[in-house]
């Protein structure tokens, strides 16, 4: 009966018009956000060193196996819905209901904490410019601050809620339209990210890349009172178990791919399409990703990144105006870059989250109203 849906068309079905290229952005779109330029220093500095890399191909190995699970099922069974409808078919009902459930409160909360994310990275490109939103404008009501002596407290996250607004718009719009945003953020970002490593290669010391591992004995990180902030005693801070560590940090960046498998109802040749869009767009950011943590751990020493304060959201920033003097405006371009990944991520969750709507909705485990398409546009008319 799936498989008799999946090759019907006509009134009632989702349009195929997405080809292995739309999916492999749609993969980067999604796995690629902050997590590259947040999670690298953190790794570098709390287990794997400069091998960093190492812990990248690690992670990478892990998520392949996933991978290749989404993708032989996504080919195999080509519905919208992903997890959901791969249990609906092999384990009946009330397993697809509590999965179908768990994707959509990973999408839904994931896209709202990337909104979150997203309106404090832009009132950090706004402060460059000498400006910035009131912080009872950019903060829920359960937040307070103390901003120049004053205490300020949240209103509403407008820019928040205005982005998660405008990509359901996009979404209505149809799949074609968002396809072709997120192919033009993907492609800004990737720019961004391949003119640090660029750039940055002049930069790279090779003393930073010795040794490559952290040392079973390497002295502890101490900040300016003399308190210890780092140490590298435990076996998954050092060496080899340090790579494993790392990995364990890193293994979040890759979070995403599996957002692509929501779409193989909408691929044009789902069995050729849907593995090259989901493992094609892992390989694609695992190469990225070694390159950008090979650049980063070159340019300043990862010990430097031991501070907690260095070792996450201000670390390539940082790196950038320490250690490549001249190209300061790149610290701006991060977070540009940051901006336009969080804006594919929120995209790609709006969009998988509407998909396993429909099809739970299909199946009869939601409101009918869920599954109803656009006459014209055959996307979702109730997508989030």
């Amino acid at each position: 009966m799936l498989l008799g849906e999946a090759n019907s068309t006509g009134h009632g079905t989702l349009k195929r018009t997405l080809g292995a290229g739309n999916l492999v952005a749609l993969g980067v779109g999604a796995i690629i956000g902050a997590g590259l330029f947040v999670r690298t220093a953190a790794a570098a500095a709390q287990a794997s060193g400069p091998g960093v890399t190492l812990a990248f191909i690690v992670a990478a190995i892990g998520c392949v196996f996933a991978g290749l699970c989404y993708a032989e099922f996504a080919a195999m069974i080509p519905i919208a819905g992903s997890a959901y409808t791969y249990a609906y078919t092999t384990m009946g009902e009330f397993v697809a209901w509590v999965i179908g459930w768990a994707l959509i409160m990973e999408y839904a909360l994931g896209a709202a904490t990337v909104s979150i994310a997203w309106s404090e990275y832009l009132n950090k490109l706004l402060e460059v410019f000498g400006t910035s939103i009131p912080y009872n404008l950019s903060h829920s009501p359960f937040e307070s601050a103390v901003v120049n002596g004053v205490t300020e407290h949240g209103l509403i996250n407008l820019p928040a809620l205005l982005v998660i607004v405008a990509l359901s718009l996009l979404l209505v719009k149809g799949t074609q339209e968002s396809a072709l945003f997120n192919a033009v953020v993907v492609v800004l970002k990737v720019v961004i990210v391949l003119v640090f490593i660029a750039v940055g290669w002049q930069f790279i010391d090779p003393a930073n890349h010795t040794p490559y591992l952290i040392p079973e004995n390497a002295e502890p990180v101490k900040n300016a009172a003399g308190d210890v902030v780092r140490s590298y005693t435990e076996w998954n801070k050092h060496g080899v178990g340090g790579i494993l560590g790392g990995a364990a940090i890193v293994f979040f960046a890759f979070i995403g791919f599996d957002a692509v498998s929501t779409a193989a109802q909408e691929a044009k040749n789902p069995k050729r399409d849907m593995p090259i869009g989901i493992l094609g767009s892992l390989a694609i950011c695992t190469v990225l990703y070694i390159l950008f943590g090979h650049v980063l751990t070159g340019v300043a020493n990862w010990r430097e990144f031991a501070d907690p304060a260095l070792g996450g959201e201000a670390s390539v920033t940082y790196a950038i105006k320490a250690h490549m003097p001249g190209y300061e405006w790149m610290g701006t371009a991060v977070t540009v870059a940051i901006l336009l990944g969080f804006s594919s991520v929120m995209l790609v969750m709006l969009m998988g989250q509407s998909r396993v709507f429909y099809s739970m909705a299909k199946d009869g485990l939601m409101p009918k109203a869920f599954s109803d398409l656009h006459p014209v546009s055959t996307r979702p008319t109730n997508p989030t």
